[in-house]
């Protein structure tokens, strides 16, 4: 059976997983997106987010654990009036940031990368057969999303909940800021945090068909 694990603590993209019915595991990286992003100086927000989602892959498929798996990682980045916008952390910077959005709109750059860590025929003995292709690539999902007008009063009460301090961006459209979200031009997934398509197009090149991994109660387990 064909194991995937995301690497990634994000309840979105488990969830979205989880509904899409793809069965897999959580296996969270300890990557410092700081020092990832200062090491190589990217700053272009369609490049870190591929750049963060492949330290986040390695990372995991790196542990003991991944052996046998295919490993997911996937970072986002939202871009704003030429700037790049991960999580704010702070009420202060999610709510300046929500104001000059407001009935605007920004492009949310979503990275992903897989590493395949299962046996390749290097491995092993010539009399038998491997899985492994020893594929490691990305991709990156991109979707415009377009503001609606909001007051300060809605951005204050929006902010006062949490929710937007830990997005990328400031905002979610699964949760309570999707009442703030006119409309999307893209895959909207990808505004989740994890393009099903996406993914599907790069388990191609693992020899992997996404359904594979449809199970009939998808399951995830911390690992």
């Amino acid at each position: 059976m064909t194991r995937l694990i995301l690497a990634s603590q994000s309840p979105a993209r488990t969830k979205l997983l989880t509904e899409a019915g793809i069965r897999h595991d959580v296996l969270v990286s300890d990557v410092d997106e700081d020092a990832v992003q200062a090491r190589y100086g990217v700053t272009d927000a369609h490049d870190t987010a591929l750049l963060l989602a492949r330290a986040k892959a390695e990372a995991v498929a790196s542990l003991p654990k991944s052996e046998g798996a295919l490993v997911i990682g996937c970072d986002s980045v939202f871009e704003f009036d030429g700037e790049s916008h991960g999580k704010p952390y702070t009420a202060e910077v999610a709510k300046e940031r929500m104001l000059r959005m407001s009935g605007s709109k920004g492009v949310l750059h979503t990275g992903h990368w897989l590493v395949d860590c299962r046996e390749t025929q290097a491995d092993i003995d010539d009399d038998e057969t491997a899985e492994g292709t020893g594929a490691t690539l990305g991709a990156v999902s991109s979707a415009e999303v377009h503001f609606a007008e909001m007051s300060e009063n809605d951005i204050d009460a929006y902010v006062a909940t949490g929710e937007p301090l830990h997005c990328a961006g400031s905002f979610t459209i699964d949760g309570l800021g999707g009442a703030f979200i006119r409309k999307v031009d893209g895959d909207p997934h990808a505004v989740v945090g994890l393009s099903i398509s996406t993914l599907r197009d790069l388990l191609v090149h693992a020899n992997v068909g996404i359904t594979e991994l449809w199970a009939p109660q998808a399951q995830q387990t911390s690992l």
